[in-house]
Protein backbone atom coordinates (compact mmCIF):
# COMPACT_ATOMS: atom_id res chain seq x y z
CA UNK A 1 0.00 0.00 0.00
CA UNK A 2 1.55 3.32 -1.14
CA UNK A 3 1.50 5.86 1.59
CA UNK A 4 1.12 10.04 1.78
CA UNK A 5 2.32 12.79 3.86
CA UNK A 6 -0.82 14.90 5.54
CA UNK A 7 0.17 17.58 7.75
CA UNK A 8 -2.44 18.81 10.33
CA UNK A 9 -2.90 21.73 13.14
CA UNK A 10 -4.31 20.68 16.75
CA UNK A 11 -7.77 22.01 17.54
CA UNK A 12 -8.67 22.82 21.01
CA UNK A 13 -12.51 23.88 20.33
CA UNK A 14 -14.55 21.72 19.04
CA UNK A 15 -18.26 22.88 19.20
CA UNK A 16 -20.25 24.07 15.95
CA UNK A 17 -19.05 27.52 16.25
CA UNK A 18 -15.57 26.43 15.77
CA UNK A 19 -16.24 24.08 12.87
CA UNK A 20 -17.58 26.68 10.93
CA UNK A 21 -14.61 29.25 11.40
CA UNK A 22 -12.25 26.03 10.67
CA UNK A 23 -14.42 25.40 7.56
CA UNK A 24 -14.63 28.90 6.42
CA UNK A 25 -10.76 29.37 6.45
CA UNK A 26 -10.44 26.49 3.34
CA UNK A 27 -9.83 23.53 6.47
CA UNK A 28 -11.60 20.84 7.01
CA UNK A 29 -12.30 19.57 10.76
CA UNK A 30 -11.07 15.80 11.09
CA UNK A 31 -10.71 13.39 13.87
CA UNK A 32 -7.71 11.08 14.66
CA UNK A 33 -9.10 7.96 16.89
CA UNK A 34 -5.94 7.08 18.71
CA UNK A 35 -4.93 3.51 19.92
CA UNK A 36 -4.57 4.85 23.22
CA UNK A 37 -8.03 4.01 25.07
CA UNK A 38 -9.55 6.43 27.55
CA UNK A 39 -11.72 5.58 30.81
CA UNK A 40 -14.62 4.89 29.04
CA UNK A 41 -12.67 2.11 27.11
CA UNK A 42 -13.20 4.16 23.58
CA UNK A 43 -9.64 5.14 21.70
CA UNK A 44 -8.76 8.68 22.56
CA UNK A 45 -9.88 11.17 19.70
CA UNK A 46 -7.87 13.73 18.88
CA UNK A 47 -9.31 16.77 16.66
CA UNK A 48 -7.64 18.53 14.13
CA UNK A 49 -7.84 20.36 11.37
CA UNK A 50 -5.91 19.77 7.99
CA UNK A 51 -5.98 22.24 4.63
CA UNK A 52 -8.72 20.95 1.94
CA UNK A 53 -5.50 20.96 -0.77
CA UNK A 54 -4.02 18.80 1.80
CA UNK A 55 -6.82 16.04 1.56
CA UNK A 56 -6.74 15.88 -2.43
CA UNK A 57 -4.63 13.05 -3.44
CA UNK A 58 -6.21 11.11 -0.40
CA UNK A 59 -10.03 11.72 -0.94
CA UNK A 60 -10.25 11.91 -4.78
CA UNK A 61 -9.08 8.99 -5.80
CA UNK A 62 -9.81 5.20 -6.34
CA UNK A 63 -6.60 4.08 -4.56
CA UNK A 64 -5.98 3.50 -1.28
CA UNK A 65 -3.33 5.30 0.87
CA UNK A 66 -1.65 4.46 4.43
CA UNK A 67 -1.45 8.38 6.00
CA UNK A 68 1.98 9.49 7.38
CA UNK A 69 -0.12 12.20 9.90
CA UNK A 70 1.70 14.87 11.18
CA UNK A 71 -0.13 16.88 13.54
CA UNK A 72 1.70 19.94 15.57
CA UNK A 73 5.07 18.12 15.12
CA UNK A 74 3.55 15.00 16.25
CA UNK A 75 3.89 12.09 14.01
CA UNK A 76 2.12 8.86 13.59
CA UNK A 77 0.68 6.49 11.41
CA UNK A 78 -3.17 6.38 10.08
CA UNK A 79 -6.28 5.26 7.49
CA UNK A 80 -8.99 6.81 6.57
CA UNK A 81 -12.28 5.87 8.21
CA UNK A 82 -14.73 8.54 6.93
CA UNK A 83 -15.65 11.07 4.51
CA UNK A 84 -18.82 13.26 5.13
CA UNK A 85 -19.14 15.33 2.13
CA UNK A 86 -21.58 18.39 1.71
CA UNK A 87 -25.22 17.08 0.39
CA UNK A 88 -25.33 19.69 -2.42
CA UNK A 89 -21.99 21.61 -3.05
CA UNK A 90 -20.02 18.06 -2.60
CA UNK A 91 -17.50 19.62 -0.57
CA UNK A 92 -15.38 17.73 2.57
CA UNK A 93 -17.39 18.84 5.55
CA UNK A 94 -15.26 16.36 7.99
CA UNK A 95 -13.05 13.29 7.86
CA UNK A 96 -12.17 10.65 10.68
CA UNK A 97 -8.79 8.90 10.68
CA UNK A 98 -7.89 5.89 12.44
CA UNK A 99 -4.43 5.14 14.00
CA UNK A 100 -2.74 2.09 13.05
CA UNK A 101 0.02 -0.09 13.85
CA UNK A 102 2.31 -2.78 12.22
CA UNK A 103 1.06 -5.48 14.84
CA UNK A 104 -2.84 -4.41 15.04
CA UNK A 105 -5.29 -5.78 12.24
CA UNK A 106 -7.12 -3.54 10.51
CA UNK A 107 -10.77 -3.88 8.30
CA UNK A 108 -10.29 -1.32 4.86
CA UNK A 109 -11.60 -1.85 1.71
CA UNK A 110 -9.30 -2.53 -1.14
CA UNK A 111 -10.47 -1.82 -4.59
CA UNK A 112 -10.62 -5.05 -7.29
CA UNK A 113 -9.08 -5.80 -10.49
CA UNK A 114 -10.31 -8.00 -12.98
CA UNK A 115 -7.51 -10.34 -15.24
CA UNK A 116 -7.94 -12.02 -17.53
CA UNK A 117 -10.02 -12.52 -20.93
CA UNK A 118 -12.91 -14.19 -19.93
CA UNK A 119 -14.38 -17.73 -21.61
CA UNK A 120 -17.66 -16.26 -21.63
CA UNK A 121 -16.51 -13.21 -22.95
CA UNK A 122 -14.85 -14.64 -25.75
CA UNK A 123 -18.11 -16.69 -26.51
CA UNK A 124 -19.84 -13.18 -26.69
CA UNK A 125 -20.57 -12.51 -23.22
CA UNK A 126 -20.35 -8.87 -21.55
CA UNK A 127 -18.05 -8.78 -17.62
CA UNK A 128 -19.10 -6.91 -15.22
CA UNK A 129 -18.27 -6.13 -11.58
CA UNK A 130 -20.58 -6.53 -8.99
CA UNK A 131 -18.44 -4.35 -6.63
CA UNK A 132 -15.87 -2.15 -6.76
CA UNK A 133 -13.84 -2.85 -3.46
CA UNK A 134 -13.62 -5.66 -1.35
CA UNK A 135 -13.66 -5.55 3.09
CA UNK A 136 -10.51 -7.23 4.10
CA UNK A 137 -8.87 -7.39 7.45
CA UNK A 138 -5.22 -7.68 7.76
CA UNK A 139 -2.19 -5.72 9.38
CA UNK A 140 -1.94 -2.55 7.13
CA UNK A 141 1.75 -3.94 6.02
CA UNK A 142 0.15 -7.10 4.35
CA UNK A 143 -2.91 -4.47 2.90
CA UNK A 144 -2.10 -4.44 -1.35
CA UNK A 145 -3.27 -1.45 -3.52
CA UNK A 146 -5.61 -3.85 -5.18
CA UNK A 147 -6.98 -7.37 -5.06
CA UNK A 148 -6.11 -9.28 -8.31
CA UNK A 149 -8.84 -11.56 -9.25
CA UNK A 150 -8.19 -14.09 -12.56
CA UNK A 151 -11.58 -14.37 -14.90
CA UNK A 152 -10.31 -16.14 -17.36
CA UNK A 153 -12.36 -19.08 -16.83
CA UNK A 154 -15.49 -17.64 -16.01
CA UNK A 155 -17.79 -19.23 -18.37
CA UNK A 156 -21.06 -17.45 -19.95
CA UNK A 157 -23.80 -16.67 -16.94
CA UNK A 158 -21.29 -17.88 -14.07
CA UNK A 159 -20.44 -15.75 -11.46
CA UNK A 160 -17.47 -15.14 -8.93
CA UNK A 161 -18.69 -14.98 -5.28
CA UNK A 162 -16.79 -13.26 -2.53
CA UNK A 163 -16.70 -17.10 -0.83
CA UNK A 164 -14.50 -18.55 -3.79
CA UNK A 165 -11.44 -16.22 -3.61
CA UNK A 166 -8.20 -15.97 -1.15
CA UNK A 167 -5.54 -13.83 -0.75
CA UNK A 168 -2.56 -14.68 0.95
CA UNK A 169 -1.59 -12.98 4.78
CA UNK A 170 -5.64 -11.47 4.10
CA UNK A 171 -9.03 -12.73 5.73
CA UNK A 172 -11.64 -11.39 3.56
CA UNK A 173 -14.85 -9.72 5.50
CA UNK A 174 -17.03 -9.18 2.88
CA UNK A 175 -20.23 -11.97 3.06
CA UNK A 176 -19.09 -15.07 1.28
CA UNK A 177 -22.24 -14.68 -1.50
CA UNK A 178 -21.51 -11.36 -2.23
CA UNK A 179 -21.16 -11.56 -6.54
CA UNK A 180 -18.37 -10.21 -7.46
CA UNK A 181 -18.26 -10.15 -11.38
CA UNK A 182 -20.43 -12.23 -13.37
CA UNK A 183 -20.62 -12.74 -17.26
CA UNK A 184 -23.70 -11.99 -18.48
CA UNK A 185 -25.43 -12.91 -21.34
CA UNK A 186 -25.66 -10.05 -24.32
CA UNK A 187 -28.62 -10.26 -27.21
CA UNK A 188 -25.90 -11.16 -30.03
CA UNK A 189 -25.19 -14.26 -27.05
CA UNK A 190 -28.11 -15.48 -27.17
CA UNK A 191 -29.23 -15.38 -30.77
CA UNK A 192 -26.03 -17.04 -31.35
CA UNK A 193 -26.95 -19.99 -28.76
CA UNK A 194 -30.38 -19.68 -30.56
CA UNK A 195 -29.15 -20.09 -34.08
CA UNK A 196 -26.93 -23.29 -32.85
CA UNK A 197 -29.61 -25.30 -31.45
Amino acid sequence: MKSIDIKGTARTETGKKSTRETRKAGSVPCVLYGEKKGENGLPVATHFSVEVAELRNLVYTPNIYSVNLTIDGQECKAILKDIQFHPVKDTILHVDFYEITETKPIVMEVPISLNGLAVGVRAGGKLQAQVRKLKVKAVYTSIPEKLDIDVTALDLGKTIKVGELSFEGLELVTPKEVVVCAVRLTRAARGAAAAQK
